[in-house]
């Protein structure tokens, strides 16, 4: 299932069989990637946010530092829950349900995928779902 393949300037396209092996490790590897890179990021936040945990003196200094942390934590939270759904998404792919809509069924555009590896509808399912929230949000 984890089979190595050389994706060197591979792109998916339309004219192979939709989830082939090559796609699903082009998917994997660019999510893989993009946790990885959160993570990354993560580590570096933490480290800056221990940094600067020193006393600030001054009260508009430790104001600007607190915004500034509660900002960065809220950022933290945000990226946390996108790890969640990558790796819903890299279950997907192992489960074979990876590029499918869950509302049709159908398979979800790869240029969408490309843009947005943890989508979970199509487009048309996507603008469904965006128009009736709406439409609850405004009653």
């Amino acid at each position: 299932m984890n089979e190595r393949i050389d994706l060197g300037s591979y792109v998916p396209s339309d004219d192979e069989v939709f989830m082939s092996t090559k796609q699903k490790a082009y998917f994997r590897a660019k999510l893989n990637t993009w946790k990885n890179e959160i993570l990354r990021e993560a580590r570096e936040t933490l480290g800056n946010l221990q940094e600067d945990n020193e006393n600030h003196a001054d009260v508009a200094d430790r104001a600007s530092s607190e915004t500034d942390r509660a900002i960065e934590l809220r950022a933290r939270d945000r990226q946390r829950k996108l790890i969640s759904k990558i790796d819903a998404a890299l279950r997907r792919i192992d489960e074979g349900t990876y590029g499918y809509c869950e509302e049709t069924g159908e398979p979800i555009s790869l240029k969408r995928l490309d843009a947005r590896p943890i989508a979970t509808l199509s487009i048309e399912a996507q603008e469904r779902h965006e128009r009736r929230e709406k439409v609850y949000r405004d009653e």
